[in-house]
């Protein structure tokens, strides 16, 4: 990474304190990309079926697109300290969103499933929505990372825990938030050294070898494992496993997503491109791009005899996805949906005195 990219000031996350006017377009770039998995891989899912390949190539971007986005998430959550400023940035960027599209996706998939339930399951994330409430407590756990001496070991402990403990419940996603811990944690422990690193022309060599091995490996494993062990909700007990088997795979799943996101990252361009400007609103093309998704699998998009041609219709599921996506991280998509998304909410909050803005900086 040249000096004049490693300098650049940290651009604003939703939910995020800091707003710095300059961006480094690396990360733009990197969750923008991300975003684009994260969406395809939701158009795959119901292509799966009987297709060892299908699921194969699914199990493959599972493994590292969403530990690639949280890691991203936890290396802009280093200034998060509690101070009232971030506090309200993370309530207006994060909380807030996170009631306005838990409502709006509860009442959308009653309406395409003519569900007349009344019930509003506000502390059950509904499908997407795990990742807005778990950002939210991650956040504000931010302190303790910072205080203890070993944060990831013990991270990726607290991981294992949870996934050994049928008993935690599901009630706020439990198991997602404290399974993809470490991952968030890991964020917090990077520096742009290691971005660096990655980036490296050697690392860069190795990037599609390792991504076609782990292709490979995703095919020969998929009769042989649950998938449903990339989603970091289930327990080992869930799965017909011992106990153990949870920290086990907590471990190997852990390995295995490093190592995929390093190349991912790897191949991420560093430059400003035409796609740059789209890692703003990242957070935009995955609250919405759901709600298609969803449609399209009420609406027919998704029927056995559509599935039959299974050659064309992967393809062109990707590229539809991937378009989608694209659009909706548009900055005129992000002017439409920003009062809802990242709302001003001033009289929400106390006025506070010179004295204590001073003391937040």
């Amino acid at each position: 990474m040249s000096s004049a990219r490693a300098t650049a000031q940290i651009p604003r996350q939703p939910g995020d304190a800091a707003a710095p006017k300059q961006r480094d377009a690396f990360f733009d770039n990197a969750k923008f990309l991300a975003i684009v998995l994260v969406a395809v891989a939701h158009a795959w899912e119901p292509m799966r079926g009987d297709s060892r390949t299908v699921t194969a190539l699914y199990m493959a971007v599972y493994a590292f697109h969403m530990p690639a986005f949280i890691v991203i998430a936890g290396y802009f959550s280093r200034s998060f300290d509690g101070s009232p400023r971030r506090v309200a940035r993370l309530i207006t960027g994060v909380a807030v969103p996170y009631v306005v599209f838990q409502l709006a996706y509860t009442f959308y998939m009653r309406w395409l499933a003519e569900d007349t339930s009344t019930y509003i399951p506000l502390f059950e994330p509904k499908w997407l929505m795990w990742f807005l409430l778990a950002l939210f407590i991650w956040r504000l756990t931010v302190p303790v990372w910072q205080a203890v001496r070993w944060p990831l070991p013990l991270a990726l402990a607290i991981a294992g825990a949870a996934t050994a403990s049928p008993t935690l419940g599901g009630d706020l996603q439990m198991q997602r938030v404290l399974q993809f811990l470490p991952f968030f944690v890991l964020g917090l422990c990077l520096k742009q050294e290691h971005f660096a690193f990655v980036r490296r022309g050697a690392v860069r060599l190795l990037a599609l070898p390792v991504f076609a091995v782990a292709l490979l490996v995703a095919y020969w494993a998929e009769p042989r494992m649950e998938y449903q062990w990339f989603y970091h909700r289930d327990t080992a007990q869930e799965f017909g496993q011992p106990w153990w088997a949870g920290f086990a795979m907590t471990l190997l799943l852990f390995a295995c997503a490093v190592v995929l996101t390093a190349c991912f990252f790897a191949l991420v361009p560093g430059r400003t491109t035409w796609f740059s400007v789209l890692g703003a609103g990242t957070l935009y093309g995955y609250l919405l791009h759901g709600f298609f998704v969803a449609g399209a699998r009420e609406k027919g998009w998704y029927d056995a005899e559509v599935l039959q041609e299974m050659s064309t219709f992967l393809p062109i599921t990707t590229v539809v996805a991937a378009v989608g996506v694209t659009l909706l991280c548009t900055p005129l998509v992000q002017r439409i949906f920003r009062p809802l998304m990242e709302p001003k909410l001033a009289w929400f909050f106390r006025r506070r005195s010179a004295g204590h803005r001073a003391d937040d900086r």
